[in-house]
């Protein structure tokens, strides 16, 4: 439903103050905060109207109003004015980075990058690590003793994986060897997906054995590739500090589950490296949020012009938006600078 320019101008006023200061916010407030000459009267008529269609509510203790999600969605789609980033203290968090990025691992510049977004907020910094492509470079197998075998990857990076696998059989030293010869020499640089499907019409000229311990290293490393996925967090005890998000057990268990748990906030960060851009997800209105009281900001970051992961604050949906979305954008794109050159 659209809102006219009185409603609109109203609901930012209210939700402004409102993440300013956690109090329902009156009518007779309304009026000198909006700018707009309307009497009260007026004013409870509008904010009548608003709680209606959804977007405010009266707490049971108090006549002033309070944003409910939907209100909160509409202010940061419509109402929001994003403000310049504070380039002073991006300069000082930055200054506490070792110097040059570009000399530093890709996982300790995804560590400061989630201690800068925590230390600019004062809430939360995620960061996904970047997705790996299942790609390998080179396989071997080691025969660790009867029926077992240690598969060793390594991707083009020269990250290595191990996995172990059990078989039914118990293969030579020579069969391992040729087995992983076989795979290096045909299907190195090739993603274990695309092995898997070459590997199904070629496997018929093999014997069944060698056939099963290569199937056997396609899914066992497939599943490593994928493990590859985790997230660096900063700053949760932060959010102990925040009253809306740890003012009762329930919630503080909530909150504990999500970071411990880690799989709904990873499929959030998924969810939003599809879309693109800066996204904002609130409590109570998505899904993906798993306490109504939490809002999550997050921007996706590139290596060489290629999407790899999510970064993000999360923080109480009564957070300063116009803040924090210009050091989530900003911090999304000095990550994918310094990834790009590293």
């Amino acid at each position: 439903m659209q809102l006219d320019h009185r409603a609109q101008t109203l609901l930012k006023a209210l939700v402004e103050r409102y993440i300013a200061d956690g109090q329902p916010v009156g009518s007779r407030a309304l009026s000198k905060l909006s700018g707009l000459e309307l009497s009260p009267a007026t004013i409870r008529n509008v904010m009548a109207d608003l709680e209606e269609m959804g977007f405010v509510a009266s707490p049971h203790t108090s006549a002033g109003r309070i944003p409910t999600p939907r209100g909160y969605r509409v202010f940061v789609d419509t109402l929001l004015t994003v403000g310049p980033i504070d380039d002073k203290a991006v300069d000082a968090e930055r200054m506490r980075l070792p110097q040059p990025l570009s000399n530093l691992q890709p996982q300790k510049l995804i560590a400061n990058a989630a201690q800068m977004l925590s230390s600019l907020t004062q809430f939360a910094g995620v960061v996904q690590s970047p997705r790996r492509e299942s790609v390998f470079q080179q396989i071997e197998f080691l025969r660790l003793g009867e029926k077992r075998i240690l598969l060793v990857i390594v991707d083009p990076r020269g990250d290595v994986q191990n996995r172990l696998l059990l078989t039914d059989v118990d293969y030579s030293p020579a069969q391992l060897t040729q087995s992983a010869n076989y795979l290096n020499q045909n299907f190195a640089g090739l993603s274990f997906d695309q092995v898997r499907a070459r590997l199904t019409g070629e496997l018929q000229q093999l014997r069944d054995d060698m056939g099963r311990l290569m199937q056997a290293a396609v899914e066992a490393g497939s599943e490593a590739m994928a493990e590859g996925d985790d997230m660096v967090i900063a700053g949760e005890r932060n959010l102990l500090s925040v009253t809306d998000l740890s003012s009762n057990m329930s919630s503080l268990r909530q909150m504990f589950e999500m970071f411990e748990q880690k799989t709904g906030l990873m499929q959030l960060l998924d969810v939003s490296s599809k879309a693109g851009g800066v996204q904002i997800f609130i409590g109570g209105e998505s899904k993906l949020v798993p306490m109504d009281e939490m809002s999550v900001v997050t921007a996706p970051y590139a290596v060489d012009g290629r999407i790899v992961g999510t970064l993000g604050v999360i923080g109480p949906t009564r957070m300063a938006y116009e803040r924090v979305i210009p050091i989530v954008d900003i911090t999304a794109k000095l990550l994918s600078n310094a990834l790009s050159h590293s």
